[in-house]
């Protein structure tokens, strides 16, 4: 039997469904809002196997912040009626069949990476549901990226359009032009456009800085800046070994029985 997996990045989907509520404190009308979503989410990606994974709300900004301390400092915290509201939400999910993963120590994002890695790396096919285009230096022949809100998919095409890169450059391009929303500073003077040129040319950050042939604009910022430049795109790329401890059947999706 061919397995599709799919990972709904929950918080990324639980926050924009939130916003669009006339009441903010109305979770319950939030809890029946993101579950249709999820019921049509279902019914279009059929898949075999799903999981919600979810931030851990109490969580500190882990591993990227003890790096570079401004990682999202300036990240909003979530409503509060939505934070208690989170019980609840799982729950009505859980009675569609679909079970709830709490990240520990790790943002979600890196859970959802070493999952989707983890089976698509042995030829099954993975679909990520989110609108973080983070996810996209993931994408492989059977790992795809679903931007639901925009019903498009995320995949190497849009990315060349929207970045200039192939999905393999992502992290080397946030590394020399930064993160802006995730305050990820990049290389100073080096905006997108000169990220781009630079790995038009180079396949990453470490042969550009290592050839001769660099543009002299911009050996002079990597010169001054190539450990930034590294730092910021470590914190960029998605780590995919964290141990997971469970296996694929533990994530069959069994429909809910129609009563």
């Amino acid at each position: 039997m061919s397995i599709h997996l799919v990972i709904i990045d929950a918080l990324n989907l639980i926050r924009r469904v939130h916003s669009a509520q006339p009441d903010a404190s109305d979770i319950a009308r939030t809890a029946q809002t993101t579950s249709r979503t999820l019921s049509r989410i279902i019914n279009e990606s059929q898949p075999t196997h799903i999981i919600a994974v979810f931030d851990h709300h109490l969580q500190e900004r882990g591993w990227r912040a003890e790096l570079l301390p401004e990682y999202k400092q300036n990240r909003k915290p979530m409503p509060e009626p939505l934070q208690e509201g989170l019980e609840s939400i799982q729950e009505a999910w859980w009675q569609l069949g679909v079970d709830s993963l709490l990240s520990e120590g790790d943002e979600a994002d890196d859970l959802v990476a070493t999952l989707a890695m983890k089976v698509a790396s042995h030829g099954e096919k993975v679909t990520i549901i989110s609108t973080d285009k983070g996810y996209c230096q993931l994408l492989s022949p059977t790992l795809q990226i679903r931007d639901y809100f925009q019903h498009r998919w995320l995949d190497a095409p849009f990315i060349e359009q929207e970045f200039g890169v192939k999905p393999e450059q992502l992290a080397d391009y946030w590394g020399l032009a930064g993160i802006s929303s995730s305050q990820v500073t990049g290389v100073p003077g080096i905006g997108p456009k000169a990220a781009k040129e630079i790995l038009t040319q180079f396949a990453n950050i470490d042969e550009a800085y290592a050839s001769e042939s660099l543009a002299p604009k911009y050996r002079k910022k990597l010169d001054e800046h190539i450990e930034q430049a590294k730092l910021c795109r470590q914190v960029a790329a998605l780590k995919t070994d964290i141990e997971l401890g469970f296996n694929l059947q533990d994530l069959r999706y069994s429909p809910p029985e129609q009563g």
